[in-house]
């Protein structure tokens, strides 16, 4: 089968930077109490002009730059999201149209709240190994102020909007590892934006953490060996960035100290689907990697569903 390999990744946040110290005047919070429980230090609010897909357009643009790349040469958009407001068309579609994709590509939303990424790009890969595609644009893209309660202080303190941006093309050489994907239905209803709930982001965060801290550390391990490798080869881990409590110990507790460890959850909050890209995007530039270099990515989120592979290191990380 046809391999596929990481060329670039860009991301985008919006302009409004907001502290712990802005969210203590919203809600009965502190710096202290949101530093301690999750790490966060402050997020990305987006604005009027911000929505899903002018985001999701930005980051593919910064793809595709730093990659470069031309759009026209990619065949398949996938965008993982759970709040574009429009329901249909999807944001894919929109994205390749704002892109000037004239060329009739496939476009695809993927739903699966915080573990998108991850499972668009399995989509990705599966789709250029049997041939259905040979370039593909994998977004995640999320505006989570659109669905949070402000009057949470256990959920708002947590929300954040942004978008990240991976492009992927076939090769010779296989560099993205197969998914392990799965899911808890149990905890179904443990992360969820539901109408009887006014269409709010809700969450168990205390099941949801003991999942992580129990569960969490030895699927990763299971995708570090799909793909063949050690957790001591890891040259970083790039996990959905929820709670930087749950993200500093997994190098420890699979065998990865080595690892560079993404934690932009301390400066981009929780942006669910877009966490990944976002972060890894924003680690690569910020300390570039061996092109090649193995990355964990490893997502969980609503459903309660969870999502990972290994991919190679990007050979172009920057603009320069």
């Amino acid at each position: 089968m046809i391999g596929s390999r990481v060329v670039s990744l860009g991301h985008f946040q919006p302009a409004r930077v907001v502290p712990n110290s802005e969210l203590e005047q919203l809600v009965e919070t502190s710096d202290e109490w949101i530093s301690r429980r999750v790490g966060i230090r402050e997020r990305r609010w987006a604005g009027p002009e911000d929505t899903v897909v002018t985001m999701a357009t930005a980051a593919a643009r910064d793809a595709l730059a730093v990659g470069r790349w031309d759009a026209a040469d990619v065949d398949l958009v996938l965008v993982a999201t759970c709040t574009n407001a429009v329901r249909s068309p999807n944001t894919a579609a929109a994205v390749a149209h704002a892109l000037g994709m004239a060329h009739r590509p496939a476009t695809l939303d993927v739903n699966v709240a915080c573990s998108g990424f991850p499972h668009a790009l399995a989509l990705a890969q599966q789709a250029i190994a049997v041939g259905s595609a040979r370039t593909a644009l994998v977004i995640g893209s999320e505006k989570l102020t659109d669905f949070t309660d402000f009057t949470d202080r256990t959920t708002c303190v947590l929300t954040a909007d942004g978008a990240g941006a991976m492009l992927v093309t076939a090769s010779e050489e296989q560099q993205i590892s197969p998914v392990l994907w799965g899911s808890v239905p149990e905890l179904g209803q443990a992360v969820r934006i539901n109408p009887d709930e006014g269409d709010k982001f809700a969450q168990d965060g205390r099941a949801v953490f003991r999942w992580t801290t129990f569960e969490l550390p030895a699927i990763a391990q299971q995708v570090v060996e799909r793909a063949g490798i050690a957790p001591s080869e890891l040259a970083a881990i790039v996990l959905h960035q929820a709670n930087l409590r749950i993200i500093e110990p997994l190098a420890a507790k699979i065998g990865a100290e080595q690892a560079v460890v993404a934690t932009d959850v301390t400066e981009s909050g929780n942006t669910s689907a877009a966490s990944i890209p976002l972060a890894l995007s924003k680690l690569l530039r910020q300390n570039p990697l061996p092109p090649g270099a193995p990355v964990l990515l490893f997502a969980f989120g609503g459903g309660l569903a969870y999502a990972g592979q290994v991919v190679g290191a990007p050979e172009h990380q920057s603009l320069s």
